[in-house]
Parts: structure tokens; C-alpha cells; sequence
């Protein structure tokens, strides 16, 4: 199994399947534009930038399911990343990731990856944060921002917590480039 046997709908409800992806690395990441973590997408479009022409995309899914983080329409999401954060890679509809509502691509890449994330060594406030919601061993995701690493044959090569920067991830996508 791999990402690319699933199907999602992008920020215009059209159905987008992941094959169309085939060959790339992705990095695959829950989002929310009211988050305390949103300034993330500065760094996301740097690597987007960097990382592109060789192959690399990024797959921004909006979740409500932390705090009502992402309110609004996916339209108004999708602008919003573009207008403030100069976002040129592509955003899909809002999902679900966790419980029984959860998208069959985040349960996928959970069971894939289900352990707990890498951990930042930044810890602060929003490491208080995650350490309060952490989910032990269940796989759930615990907060905005979670990202997953898939190779060019669709296969989930690592998750990384929320609190890990962007620009912390540029070793691991170079090694599956």
C-alpha cells in the first residue's frame, strides 16, 4: 500500500488522485491559519522553493479539529495562505484527521507511521502543549502541523511533530531526493 491509491478533493472540491503525484517527495501536512504554528507556511514555501524543481511537493490539508483552528471555507483558506504567506503549493479541503471521521489517507499514514513523532528540541510553550495532548502510542496526531515524509514510491519514511520547523526537515528531504 501507498499514498497513491487514495483520492482527495482540493480546495475547489475537485477529486485530485495522490498517483498524480507519482515520483515525487511529498511532505504531507495537517494546517490551521489561526494556530499559534501558522507562521510554519513561511518556512513550508521556502522549502517548497528550494525543493521543487527536483521533484518535491507539498500537500497542505487544513483540519478543524484542534481548537477550531482552521474556521472558514476552503476557498478562504486556500487565499489565505497564498495572500499572507506566499504560498505557491498546493492546498486541499479541509479534512479530518483524527477519530472515526478521520480521511482514509490520515488513517494510512498513521497506521503507517504510528509511533511518536520526532520531537523538536525546542520545547516551550508549545511543547508544554503537546506533552498535554500527547497520545501515547495511539497514532492520533496531536496538534497542528504534524508532517509526513513519503518517498517517491509512496511510502511514509518518517513523521515529525508539530514543533519541528520547516527548515529543520531540509537533511531528510535531500537524503530521499
Amino acid at each position: 500500500m501507498s499514498v497513491y491509491q487514495f483520492s482527495v478533493k482540493d480546495a475547489y472540491q475537485k477529486d485530485v488522485s495522490l498517483s498524480d503525484y507519482k515520483g515525487n517527495v511529498l511532505l504531507i501536512v495537517n494546517t490551521a491559519t489561526k494556530c499559534g504554528l501558522t507562521p510554519q507556511y513561511a518556512g513550508l514555501e521556502k522549502l517548497y522553493e528550494n525543493y521543487s524543481k527536483e521533484g518535491f511537493e507539498i500537500l497542505d490539508f487544513p483540519c478543524n479539529q484542534f481548537m477550531n483552528q482552521a474556521p472558514g471555507s476552503d476557498e478562504e483558506l486556500s487565499s489565505f495562505c497564498q495572500l499572507n504567506y506566499g504560498t505557491t503549493f498546493k492546498t486541499f479541503a479541509k479534512i479530518d484527521i483524527n477519530g472515526e471521521t478521520a480521511h482514509p489517507l490520515y488513517k494510512y499514514l498513521k497506521s503507517a507511521k504510528s509511533g511518536e513523532d520526532v520531537e523538536s528540541k525546542e520545547k516551550g510553550f508549545f511543547g508544554k502543549l503537546l506533552n498535554f495532548t500527547k497520545s501515547g502510542n495511539t497514532g492520533e496526531i496531536k496538534w497542528n502541523f504534524t508532517k509526513f515524509l513519503i518517498d517517491r514510491n509512496g511510502n511514509v519514511v518518517e513523521r515529525f511533530a508539530p514543533t519541528i520547523k520547516p527548515e529543520e526537515l531540509a537533511s531528510a528531504i535531500e537524503r530521499i531526493l
